[in-house]
Parts: C-alpha cells; sequence; structure tokens
C-alpha cells in the first residue's frame, strides 16, 4: 500500500494518516524512515521487508538527506536530527516512540 503523507509517498502495510502502520500503532509511532535503496519512506523496517523487492539498504547517519518524516507536521529530519533528536519533532514537537532507538542499525550506518 502507498499513501501520500504530507507530500510524501510513504509506503507499508495498513499505513494511516499519521504514518502509523499494522506493525507500529501507538499514539507515539508518528514518524516513516527512508532507506538509501528507494525514495518512499517507510513507517518501519517490516513494512520495508513487507513492500519492497530487494533488500534495504541504510543510509549514513552523517547525510544531509531527508531520512525521517514527521507524521504529524511533515517535516523532513536527516538521520542525525532523528537519532540526536531526544524523541521527538523538532519542528512540532509531536512524540516519537523511544523504541525506535532499539532499530536505529537497521535504518543507519553509523561507521566505526
Amino acid at each position: 500500500m502507498e499513501r501520500e503523507i504530507h507530500g510524501r509517498a510513504v509506503r507499508g502495510v495498513e499505513v494511516g494518516p499519521e504514518t502509523r502502520c499494522a506493525h507500529y500503532d501507538t499514539d507515539r509511532d508518528v514518524v516513516a524512515l527512508r532507506f538509501a535503496c528507494c525514495e518512499a519512506f517507510y513507517p518501519c523496517f517490516r513494512c520495508h521487508d513487507a513492500a519492497a523487492d530487494h533488500e534495504a539498504e541504510r543510509l549514513s547517519v552523517e547525510s544531509d538527506e531527508a531520512a525521517a518524516l514527521c507524521g504529524v507536521c511533515g517535516a523532513g529530519l536527516t538521520p542525525r536530527e532523528f537519532v540526536d533528536g531526544e524523541h521527538r519533532c523538532p519542528d512540532c514537537g509531536a512524540a516519537f516512540n523511544p523504541g525506535c532507538e532499539d532499530h536505529y542499525d537497521l535504518y543507519f550506518e553509523f561507521g566505526e
């Protein structure tokens, strides 16, 4: 399934209007992430696995490209802004799920 959220394509399983999905559906699951291999955003790594026909490629945490999409306001965050952002959107203050931190290594390359 693909849904347009704040002008950006978000793909996944049962994607809601603020980027929640079938896998993560709490009040704080309002961020979608982009992999290096895709132009679209995904609510989670499981959505990428279900919707994409290729293996995920991670973005460098130092990339200056938008890698996270706030589902509340549509702000685009770089990997570093997302990782260092204290689990909230720097633009609107929406709280992100702190459990995402457990999966940062699935989305971003941190180097040596």
